[in-house]
């Protein structure tokens, strides 16, 4: 008995501590989702969820904490699913400050085409490496020019695969890792 008490004590325990965690990343302090500390605590429920247990006391407690973590969890969900689209209220204010305070980072660079600037260029690039420290991978090794090599690889293909025009490039973090996200320039192609 006392051992299901223990466990329950530290279901509710990591419950909070999960709680503040996915706070803190949707307030963009924490650079990853919590999913270690997630999977510790979907652990605990699958175990006792498998079991049963004859303490109504205890039996009510591990209910209510279930609940508890099932609301999060549909919570921290349709709140990923908004940051995934780009509707997420707190993101939306932040790249609108982070605009106004910089303008040509936060809006998206036209792909390497003649027409680019220098500017968009090294914008683009400082936004990338700007995503890269942001999820916590090194930046020493990169360049400018091998970037934009890579920029122009990457146009290239997607030239050859989707029939001409010109593409707008722009930085994103998915999963915990910067990618670089391409859209064809409208009249294009």
């Amino acid at each position: 008995m006392s051992s299901i008490e223990e466990d329950l004590r530290i279901l509710d325990h990591k419950l909070g501590q999960l709680r503040l965690a996915y706070d803190q990343y949707f307030l963009g302090a924490r650079p990853r989702e919590p999913r270690l500390l997630r999977q510790e605590v979907q652990k605990l429920v699958l175990t006792y969820s498998n079991q049963p247990i004859t303490n109504t006391g205890l039996r009510f407690k591990f209910g209510s904490l279930c609940a508890r973590y099932q609301a999060f969890k549909r919570q921290w969900e349709e709140t990923l699913r908004k940051i995934e689209e780009g509707s997420y209220s707190r993101h939306r204010f932040k790249a609108r400050l982070h605009a106004e305070e910089s303008p040509g980072e936060a809006a998206p660079a036209p792909g390497p085409g003649k027409d680019r600037g220098t500017r968009e260029a090294g914008s683009l690039f400082e936004a990338w490496v700007q995503a890269r420290r942001s999820c916590g991978q090194e930046v020493e090794s990169l360049s400018p020019e091998r970037f934009e090599a890579q920029l122009r690889k990457q146009e290239a293909a997607l030239r050859e695969r989707l029939g001409g025009g010109d593409f707008r490039f722009r930085v994103v973090v998915e999963d915990g890792r910067p990618r670089l996200k391409a859209a064809r320039l409208t009249g294009s192609g």
